[in-house]
């Protein structure tokens, strides 16, 4: 029965069961820190879902920081199927807002079906160069991606300072940002299904990127499972021995990855600066990025893994604004640090539980975990 530890799982158990136990310990220790401080945990969590599903103005807005993080998520996973480690999403999807106001201010005049794509495309290939710079560096120079996409981050963030406060800031205005767009260049929202469910959205900034977001789902399960490239590309991720044996060109993969990693971050940045600033400001990003790595690992890296939860951290985002309104004593970096939970208990100890599942796997189901037909080969 020991030998059945070493066994796979059943898919699903892979890709669901093990996600909601260590989800579940993560919000269990999260309670028992809520109630070292005095404070009822199951009234936080009231106030969080509350705060993120109560009505139609906080569900809006906890599906616009999901669609953020989806981008990110996204970005973070098709690397990490190579074998990369993408930390640059995050000055991928801040310098891609160059590309979007160089398509939002001289077409804010034609209607936002035009301006769109064309925005897709701008932010697209700015993130995309972004994240191509560090993957020839490390195909072409051996410079490691981690190290290159992290210093990446800090150029694009002081490069966005310099043209901030600078040559694109708006004239008659103290704030580093550049002027609104006109209604050309502003993405509607989708109030329409929230009002099919009878609920208000108001001004909620949910707008059409989270259709766009979910296309970008599709675009990644497509390239990463249904194409040659994707196949090269989860080969060298898996082993690049065998990927090199295999004539695969390395530098290729890395090099594309990396542009495609880039590009679909940088699609975040539409749905900010289009669909709810409607300008350029100073650290429109947020972090975004960075929360991306949790939800790809959370995700288990598959796009359909990414969308669930990419909402979820929506909800502590959105949740956890409500929260330190509903209950003052719970300051927000109780939030941070439920996100940090989650992202311990999904990422670096996503296998705790795993050994105690394939053994009772292998108790009830022999043949789930490849015991009974290792024994027929005997």
């Amino acid at each position: 029965m020991s030998s059945a530890i070493l066994k796979p799982l059943p898919r699903w158990a892979d890709v669901v069961l093990l996600p909601i136990l260590n989800l579940a310990l993560a919000f269990i220790v999260s309670g028992l820190v809520v109630l070292a401080i005095g404070q009822d945990p199951l009234a936080a969590l009231n106030a969080i879902v509350t705060g993120a599903f109560g009505n139609g103005y906080n569900f809006g807005y906890t599906l616009y920081y999901s669609t953020n993080f989806m981008f990110t998520g996204l970005a973070v996973a098709v690397a990490a199927h190579a074998g990369l480690f993408n930390i640059g999403g995050n000055g991928q999807a801040y310098i891609a807002g160059l590309g979007v106001i160089a398509v939002a201010l001289p077409l804010q005049f034609l209607p936002w079906w035009i301006t769109f794509p064309i925005a897709i495309v701008a932010g697209a290939a700015v993130g995309g160069l972004w994240g191509f710079i560090p993957g020839w560096l490390q195909a072409k120079r051996g410079s490691h991606v981690v190290i290159t996409t992290i210093m990446f981050n800090f150029i694009a963030a002081s490069l966005m300072v310099y043209l901030l406060v600078g040559p694109l800031k708006a004239a008659n205005t103290m704030a580093p940002q550049t002027r609104d767009f006109l209604p050309g260049g502003q993405l509607p929202k989708l109030n329409f299904i929230f009002d099919a469910l009878g609920m208000t959205v108001r001004s909620a900034p949910f707008n059409v990127s989270f259709l766009l977001a979910l296309a970008a789902s599709v675009f990644v399960w497509a390239l990463v499972w249904r194409t040659r490239f994707g196949y090269e590309l989860r080969t060298m991720g898996f082993s690049p021995e065998a990927a090199r044996y295999a004539g695969i060109n390395e530098s290729r993969i890395i090099i594309i990855t990396m542009l495609i990693s880039g590009a679909l971050a940088g699609l975040m940045s539409i749905n900010v600066v289009m669909g709810d600033q409607h300008h350029v400001a100073l650290d429109f990003a947020s972090g975004a990025g960075f929360v991306g790595i949790a939800v790809a690992l959370m995700g288990r890296s598959h796009p359909f893994g990414i969308i669930p939860a990419a909402i979820l951290f929506g909800m502590l985002y959105q949740g956890g604004a409500d929260l330190s309104f509903e209950m003052p004593e719970i300051s927000r970096d109780m939030i941070v640090i439920i996100q940090g939970l989650v992202i311990l208990f999904a990422g670096a100890l996503e296998h705790m539980f795993r050994p105690a599942i394939q053994t009772i796997f292998a108790s009830l189901s022999p043949r789930s975990v490849g015991i009974a037909a290792k024994a027929e080969a005997r």
